[in-house]
């Protein structure tokens, strides 16, 4: 596995990932890094590692500063040893980092906008130990210094400190400037020998001066004297520095048995840490290169979409889309050199790798790769100086080796596949070799330069050619991958652009077999028709976006057509209702007038002002029910078509009856005599009429599909068979209502068509009949108009 990691360059792609880690518990995860081999243990990385990416993408970062590898100071604490003042602020400082991140992870918990089963596993094994963080923190500040507040007792040992440095200070300035002293020294300043404080004195004042002497100039010119006024003071100084020392000790002393009481903890804690660090290189990683979760198998399927060879510049690579497994276990990838070959067989190789290290890929969605037991590699030159092996030899002990490993579950690349040899020899072993990898029924992808590997999956099942484009006209490579058509040889057309003559290029055509000639110009042939097609496409794709943008309009323009016609329908409302409520009031008032005419004597009926209000209220407008009804209706339109509904087909605007449905977007729909699919959206289902009389039972006799279509077809059907079911036949249609129907009878011996003439002639509630137009089948079918 070494050598094929190596080859396929996966440290290079881990020193990538480490410039994404946070703390060197981070770096040692990256660097023990290596693919998994069981299924269960790739997903369960590659859902962390979606998790995470998730996370960043919603949040931005994931705060793992300040963390560190704290393990050794704990377990040094464990056994009884006294950490350093730095060593404690490392472990409150990774104390305070686990209380962030958990806190980070219950706040994205609590807000419930991401699902982080995995993640949130693994937070709550974090404890943050806050008591010893800040107790620590209370005793050491941030750069390592044990703080005065960390105990009374060091509080006044300090106070005295400082007491006896301003006192030393004070006499030893006042020597300075004195006039008598200041020419004895050299410099009037006070600095500090074996940590006592001195002051330079000139060599021939020795004597004059008087003191200690603690040390002298390189050139003996100046002695760093302690004068003898201070000498209490220094010592006074000393004693106290020493109880400081003694303080300190003491306090590191009870910080790190308090840190050893939390050992089981705070190693939980690192070990945590170090995931989650590690965990979240994985998601910036993806980020930063594009990568994707691919779906994962252990059948040995290989479907990368767009994939990109995660080390190359992305504005430099080319995306490739590459297909393995079921039906295809071999892959013969053909071309010229430095054409992209050996790249795309590292590029299946490495995402191949990468994926079961629970690293997402760069590909695009859907992209599917399986979890091997086993990838081999024979890539490069692996020429052996030492050994005096050849590159034949060197390539040929490693794809022994190999085949002697590999079983079903293996993926095998082979760069060059028996290169380095007589090509004739070299063609044939390339084919014996890829074709016991198939028998063995691992996955194997191999590159050539044998033309005689240009036919081979053309002869074996299971194998498929690919090929990396090259373009004639600039003589350069597009690095291109061609799946399904091999590569030929641009030898010829690179000679005759570089300037060769013309006459030599023919010569050199001669003496080339018929069959290569053959060859060459079916890949040839190939090249154009995929060409034509991919342009074809590509000019279907553009009218099928303006079709999709024309559409989009049309429902725009007629969406604000409905809304002004609703809108103009309720003004139009409401002037009515106002004209009306005027009109009521009006009238109401007249009412109340004829009544009082009415008490003094006037003969005005009853009835007649109980008829007058009755019609008033009938006059109020109705246009409300009627937009309702049409929003009741557009309900209904919108409801999912089934076998039988009768519908109207919106593009053609005529009706029709649904036959069955097609897929869950497309209905087949009988309209007239023909059958058609047609879009969902296309499709309006009409409200089915109710009956004006329900207190009548009427039996209605329905078809095959609980309808009556509107054509019957006779075609097959004995005579006297035939006679019987037009007559039923045209009593159904007269009672589902329709108007026209047709009778398909065919045109044959022509016995069944002169019996359908004789019998619709002669029928009561036949109209007349008439022969079927172009469209409608001609002599084969009648048309008949019911009364």
């Amino acid at each position: 596995m070494e050598h094929v990691l190596r080859v396929l360059e996966y440290d290079k792609m881990k020193a990538q990932l480490i410039g994404f880690v946070a703390s060197s518990l981070g770096k040692q995860r990256v660097q023990a890094l290596k693919p998994l081999i069981d299924l269960e243990d790739v997903q369960l990385e590659q859902n962390e590692t979606a998790e995470i990416s998730d996370i960043i993408r919603l949040k931005g970062h994931v705060p793992l500063g300040g963390i560190s590898d704290i393990k050794a100071h704990v377990k040094r604490a464990a056994i009884g040893g006294v950490l350093s003042a730095s060593e404690l602020t490392e472990i409150a400082s990774t104390l305070y980092g686990s209380k962030q991140l958990k806190y980070f992870f219950e706040e994205i918990i609590d807000e419930g906008n991401i699902d982080i089963p995995l993640l949130q596993e693994r937070i709550q094994v974090l404890e943050p130990l806050s008591p010893l963080e800040r107790e620590i923190k209370s005793c050491i500040d941030d750069y390592g210094t044990v703080l005065d507040q960390a105990s009374q007792a060091l509080r006044t040992i300090r106070h005295q400190m400082r007491s006896y440095e301003s006192t030393i200070k004070s006499k030893l300035e006042s020597l300075t400037r004195g006039s008598t002293t200041r020419k004895m020294l050299s410099d009037a300043i006070v600095t500090i020998r074996s940590d006592r404080y001195v002051v330079p004195v000139k060599q021939e004042y020795r004597g004059s001066f008087g003191g200690i002497v603690h040390d002298q100039s390189s050139s003996g010119a100046t002695l760093f004297i302690e004068p003898a006024s201070i000498v209490t003071l220094n010592n006074q100084l000393t004693e106290a520095k020493a109880k400081e020392r003694r303080e300190i000790e003491r306090i590191l002393t009870e910080l790190s048995s308090k840190v050893a009481e939390e050992e089981a903890q705070l190693l939980v804690n690192v070990e945590t840490l170090a995931d989650m660090d590690f965990i979240a290189a994985k998601g910036y990683y993806a980020k930063s290169i594009k990568g994707v979760k691919p779906i994962l198998n252990n059948q040995g399927v290989i479907d990368l979409k767009q994939a990109r060879h995660p080390l190359l510049p992305s504005e430099d690579v080319v995306p490739s889309d590459i297909a393995m497994g079921n039906q295809v276990r071999s892959l013969v990838i053909t071309g010229p050199n430095t054409g992209g070959k050996t790249v795309t067989l590292k590029t299946i190789g490495l995402l191949t790798v990468m994926a079961q290290s629970g690293l997402h890929v760069p590909a695009n969605e859907k992209t599917e790769l399986a979890v091997f037991e086993h990838v081999f590699a024979d890539i490069g030159d692996e020429q052996s100086i030492e050994q005096s092996l050849s590159t034949f030899s060197s390539h040929m002990k490693n794809i022994v080796s190999i085949l002697e490993k590999m079983n079903a579950n293996s993926l095998v690349l082979f760069d060059e596949l028996g290169a380095g040899t007589d090509p004739t020899e070299g063609a044939a072993l390339a084919i014996a070799i890829l074709d016991f990898v198939y028998k063995k029924g691992a996955l194997a992808a191999a590159t050539t330069h044998y033309s005689e590997l240009k036919g081979y999956a053309f002869n074996r099942d299971g194998a498929i050619n690919a090929s990396v484009e090259f373009d004639v006209e600039t003589l350069r490579p597009t690095y291109r991958l061609l799946v399904g058509v091999p590569g030929r040889s641009n030898a010829f057309a690179i000679s005759r652009r570089l300037g060769l003559a013309e006459d030599i290029i023919a010569d050199a055509k001669l003496q080339i077999d018929s069959d290569s000639t053959q060859v060459e110009n079916m890949i040839s042939s190939l090249e154009d028709s995929r060409k034509s097609t991919e342009q074809e496409w590509s000019q279907a794709q553009q009218v099928r976006l303006e079709a999709d943008k024309l559409r989009t309009e049309l429902e725009a323009k007629l969406d604000e057509f409905e809304r002004m016609k609703e809108k103009i329908m309720e003004e139009a409302e409401a002037k009515a209702a106002k004209a009306v409520a005027d009109a009521k009031e009006e009238a109401e008032v007249i009412i109340s007038e004829l009544r009082d005419l009415q008490k003094a004597g006037y003969q005005v009926k009853e009835h007649q002002l109980i008829d007058a209000r009755k019609q008033l209220d009938q006059a109020v407008p109705k246009l409300n029910k009627k937009q309702k009804q049409v929003k009741k209706t557009a309900e209904k339109a919108k409801r999912i078509p089934k076998a039988g509904d009768e519908v109207k087909v919106i593009s053609f605007n005529q009706k029709g009856t649904v036959v069955k449905k097609v897929t869950d977007k497309e209905y087949q729909v009988q309209l007239g005599i023909m059958k058609m699919t047609v879009a969902i959206d296309d499709i309006q289902v009409l409200e089915q009429a109710k009956s004006l009389e329900p207190q009548k039972a009427i039996t209605t006799i329905r078809g095959n599909d609980a309808h009556v279509k509107a054509e019957l077809d006779l075609r097959g059907v004995r005579y006297d068979d035939a006679m019987n079911r037009i007559e039923k036949y045209i009593d159904d249609a007269l009672l589902a209502g329709y108007h026209q129907v047709s009778i398909i009878h065919g045109k044959g011996t022509g016995a069944l068509r002169k019996g359908v003439k004789q019998f619709v002639a002669s029928h009561p509630r036949i109209k007349s009949s008439r022969d079927g137009g172009m469209n409608e089948g001609g002599l084969g079918n009648t048309v008949v108009e019911l009364k």
